[in-house]
């Protein structure tokens, strides 16, 4: 079964063609306007966000004019629902966000005269209203937000206040309480030693804090009013600017990604003192221009990410390092791009009881796709190596990697099919192999030998086909 579902992947990437890649993601619909207000850049759509009320899903894009809010249908379809205008209304608002609590939608704006918009939800399907818009000392400008949903707790990332009129200086952070969830109540605000808290992630009152070129912060909030420090990530491999992270449901895995062009993404793990180790980096080819992740959101085994240029992407976190199981280019490259790799996918919401999956494209519009989960999760993996691509092709290269970093010294040797050695290698200090391209095509046996955690010897056999 694991020799099909590789094969179905490898299939479906040589017959998409180089403008646009499609793996194991299905496209339920569409919804793009072109009245809507865009310059030279074609940008209309910012972020998006997907939510529930009364057991139906609904998701909401931004775009340069304001709010769009549908219901996804039974029938996997954007059903338009309302709009609601935001404050600031020009071709130069970009960036809109939006997160929920109780039966509210918050939405954020971070250019021109923007306020932070509050939106009763509590009439759906029929209708959403506006009932509170900001622009005042408390909160002004936005760039960012997260909802604590928990602790009925309103996260702030980048707030420029107004006083009198006047734009105040920035806020990396506010923190506000939801009790009253149309007048949220300022608690802190901080950390007063860098100039910007750009994300956050919020669980179980532990926070942690993209900061831009000041890396990552972890700040304990059971006091909300008195957050306590706990530890940091500001130096680490390919670093760039430090922009979105999402915590696995085990609280363990941390995936994050820098936007910075060429930079992949890291995968780390949060430990017992709360420092996070950098353990992979994945993403896709920076060809032929360098790429940039944007938004990721994971589960304990799947990230999924929100790629600029490339579009959805969906990485199985239980190979090492995270393999592609998914892709739908939403943005097609042109002469327009000349190499800028910001524009296409920009927000991400994955984490719908349906399973359905929200990506919102800067250019393009607003994305309904479908992804079996449960076929990878029902895949069964009992060794500990994989094999990739498989099957080859031409002059690609196949790649031997262990699932776990323990395992660095292992033997390979390859075989034909009739039982003749034509290859082998053995790899110490490392968790990974490549094996001579110049084999034959035909099918191969793989024999791999290591020594578990008890010092045991073990064999392990896969099976490998190389094509034409």
């Amino acid at each position: 079964m694991k020799t099909s579902l590789l094969f179905i992947c490898c299939l479906l990437f040589l017959f998409t063609g180089k403008t646009q890649k499609i793996k194991n993601v299905t496209l339920l619909d569409q919804w793009f306007s072109d009245t809507i207000l865009t310059n030279s850049s074609e940008v209309r759509f910012s972020s998006c966000w997907g939510f529930t009320q009364n057991d139906k899903e609904y998701g909401i894009i931004g775009s340069t004019e304001g709010s769009h809010f549908f219901e996804l249908t039974d029938e996997n379809k954007f059903k338009f629902i309302d709009f609601v205008p935001g404050r600031f209304v020009s071709s130069q608002a970009i960036t809109r966000e939006f997160k929920t609590y109780s039966h509210y939608a918050y939405a954020s704006c971070d250019e021109g005269t923007s306020g932070f918009q509050i939106i009763d939800l509590a009439y759906l399907p029929d209708s959403v209203h506006l009932v509170a818009d900001y622009r005042d000392a408390l909160f002004g400008r936005v760039h960012n937000l997260f909802v604590d949903s928990v602790n009925a707790l309103l996260y702030l990332c980048l707030v420029t206040p107004v006083q009198n009129n006047a734009e105040l200086p920035m806020v990396p952070l506010r923190v506000y309480s939801l009790e009253n969830p149309v007048q949220p109540t300022l608690l802190w605000e901080g950390p007063n030693d860098i100039p910007e808290v750009h994300d956050i992630f919020v669980r179980n009152n532990l926070a942690i804090l993209n900061c831009g070129y000041n890396g990552i912060r972890i700040y304990d909030f059971t006091n909300p009013s008195n957050p306590s420090y706990l530890n940091n990530l500001t130096v680490y491999p390919q670093q760039g600017y430090n922009h979105q992270g999402w915590l696995a449901p085990n609280n363990e895995t941390y995936v994050f990604a820098d936007e910075t062009a060429s930079l992949q993404l890291k995968k780390c793990k949060l430990k017992s003192d709360f420092s996070l180790q950098v353990q992979q980096f994945f993403g896709t080819e920076n060809e032929p221009y360098n790429k940039t992740p944007h938004n990721v959101q994971c589960t304990n085994e799947f990230a999924f990410v929100a790629y600029y240029n490339d579009g959805l992407r969906i990485y199985d976190l239980r190979y090492n390092p995270p393999m592609e199981i998914g892709a739908y280019d939403t943005y097609i490259d042109n002469a327009q791009t000349n190499n800028f790799s910001m524009w296409g996918a920009w927000g991400i919401n994955a984490l719908l009881p349906s399973g359905r999956i929200l990506i919102s494209d800067r250019n393009n519009g607003f994305f309904l796709f479908d992804f079996d989960k449960e076929f990878f999760l029902n895949q069964a993996n009992d060794s500990h190596f994989s094999i990739y691509p498989n099957p080859t092709y031409a002059d690609e290269p196949l790649t031997i990697r262990a699932f776990e970093d323990a395992i660095s010294d292992f033997t390979v040797r390859i075989y034909s099919a009739v039982g003749q050695e034509v290859w082998s290698k053995t790899v110490s200090n490392q968790s990974f192999v490549e094996v001579d391209q110049s084999l034959a095509s035909a099918c191969y046996f793989i024999r791999i030998e290591y020594q578990n955690y008890l010092n045991e010897n073990v064999v392990e056999y896969l099976k490998w086909e190389k094509g034409f």
